[in-house]
């Protein structure tokens, strides 16, 4: 396993950030579309591979942790500003969210 020095990793950005819309991406079987809000002047858009582990109403209002500085990019014609962490089982089976214990406000840096 790589290993990473502590310098790098405060070049991620992560925070707490709450989904307040779940959309199925058209012509993409596989793909939600979520405007989730991190705490800055306006939600991200984040595309996610989450439809075969939960239904939108599962995830709408959910408090998740985010990647709010990845470099943006497009899935199925939708650009994703984000990324949502899970936890992923290596064959695909089983993905869980990560979400927080208890409750803190939106825009909290992850440390």
């Amino acid at each position: 396993m790589d290993t990473v020095d502590f310098g790098e990793w405060k070049k991620l950005n992560l925070k707490v950030g709450k989904i307040l819309s779940v959309e199925r991406v058209p012509r993409a079987e596989k793909l939600y579309k979520l405007q989730v809000d991190v705490g800055l002047e306006r939600p991200i858009q984040i595309v996610t591979g989450l439809v075969p582990y939960y239904s939108q109403a599962e995830l709408k209002d959910q408090k998740i942790i985010v990647f709010t500085n990845l470099k943006p990019v497009k899935f199925s014609g939708e650009i994703s500003e984000g990324m949502l962490l899970c936890a992923e089982k290596e064959d695909g089976s089983k993905c869980v969210l990560l979400t927080v214990q208890k409750d803190i406000e939106v825009g909290t840096p992850v440390t």
